[in-house]
């Protein structure tokens, strides 16, 4: 896909555009197909055009911009000058919600978008914030501390049982520039310390949480649309079946399941908010007791795995484009807990190999866990481009490892 600047010629689509904000990651690439196979056009902003992802055909055209930031609201700008009407933004990044959210009266003219009011896009972004306000409204959360120097975490690290999760308060710029990691898991006292010698810079404040007992089934979601009334009109709950990196990641196999107590804990929580917009709670239950709790909120976007909701029968998607831009709703709103799978082929591969040199996964099992129906993060045979060069790029990666080994030796 060539990128092309904000002056390109103008579009004369009967249906307003959708503008993919962070097209060079899976959301973006997802949410781009989703909608443009329901005829909408898209335009994608990407910092990295030159991302796999950014090789979809579902795109109308790629402009190269900061996906966060005043450069992002620039671009923004240039473009609502082609638009021939309000376009929807689909911001698929925390920094590109924050950008939006906080100048939606600027952009307000030119775009349309569904989001909270701004002070709640805020605290529920912010861990510290978030953590507060659970404990406050009596959701469940994992115990928790806030360190802002070496002295705190010194203090706190004997606090706490382990193992122990260590995140930002806020997935910085800074952070996401040194790591792609969300958390550390760390298992003592002197492990912990270390590794806050090795990320404090990355952050000003840092979470401490207690490890919540269980594997990655464990971990359960609960997607969901609220209109701009403020009511929830689509909800789809899910879990994850194995993620990558291991414990920490992202999702690599996910199923849709039912899990009523998920689902209240995400009522409860965007209701309790006056909430508006995409929304996604991640719980975790606790293998020991079968207590859930909240491990985070996802605000005003879509969400890795959120895709699953659309193969699951559920137009999730669609439905925020629709009501977003003032059309019709889609008549498919409900989850009939059919059993849809979504899987990233390449990281599941991968989580497969760890856990089978472990011994805890055989060539059988892994089998039967992606068998059925699924949709698949990258590949799509309508729209090759993106899973191949996903798939050659992480061939070269590979080749440039062994040959640094090799090199080596």
């Amino acid at each position: 896909m060539k990128t092309s600047s904000p002056r390109a010629r103008r579009t004369t689509e009967p249906l307003p555009a959708a503008v993919i904000i962070g097209l060079d990651c899976i959301t973006g690439l997802q949410t781009a197909r989703i909608l443009a196979r329901r005829g909408v056009p898209v335009v994608g902003i990407a910092a990295r055009p030159d991302h796999f992802c950014c090789r979809t055909n579902a795109v109308r055209r790629v402009i190269r911009s900061a996906t966060s930031g005043e450069s992002l609201l620039t671009t923004l700008m240039a473009l609502a000058g082609i638009l021939r009407q309000p376009a929807v933004l689909v911001p698929c990044t925390d920094l590109a919600v924050l950008t939006v959210s906080g100048a939606r009266e600027r952009l307000g003219a030119a775009f349309r978008m569904t989001l909270p009011d701004h002070g709640v896009v805020e605290m529920l972004m912010d861990k510290e914030r978030f953590a507060a306000h659970a404990e406050a409204t009596g959701l469940p959360v994992p115990r928790t501390r806030l360190v802002r120097t070496r002295a705190e975490a010194e203090r706190v690290a004997n606090e706490l049982s382990y193992p122990v999760v260590l995140k930002p308060r806020l997935k910085t710029v800074e952070w996401q520039r040194n790591t792609s990691a969300k958390a550390f898991k760390t298992s003592n006292a002197d492990e912990l310390l270390a590794t806050y010698d090795r990320v404090g810079g990355w952050s000003d404040v840092l979470l401490l949480q207690e490890w919540i007992d269980g594997g990655e089934e464990n971990l359960y979601s609960c997607n969901c649309y609220y209109d701009r009334n403020g009511k929830c009109i689509a909800t789809f709950v899910a879990r994850k079946l194995r993620q990558w990196p291991p414990q920490t990641g992202t999702s690599s196999l996910g199923e849709e399941c039912r899990n009523d107590a998920v689902l209240r804990a995400t009522l409860q929580l965007f209701s309790g908010v006056g909430y508006r917009g995409l929304g996604y709670v991640e719980m975790k239950r606790d293998a020991r007791t079968g207590s859930h709790y909240v491990i985070e909120p996802n605000v005003g976007r879509p969400t890795g795995r959120s895709s699953i909701s659309e193969a699951g029968g559920v137009e999730l998607h669609f439905a925020a484009y629709c009501e977003t831009a003032g059309l019709p709703l889609p008549p498919q709103l409900e989850q009939r807990y059919g059993g849809a799978k979504w899987i990233y082929l390449r990281h599941d591969v991968q989580s497969a190999l760890y856990y089978w040199r472990r011994g805890e996964l055989s060539l059988a099992d892994w089998w039967r866990s992606i068998s059925g129906r699924k949709t698949e993060a990258v590949l799509d045979l309508s729209d090759p481009k993106p899973f191949v060069a996903d798939l050659l790029g992480s061939v070269a990666v590979a080749a440039r490892a062994a040959g640094r080994r090799f090199g080596g030796a």
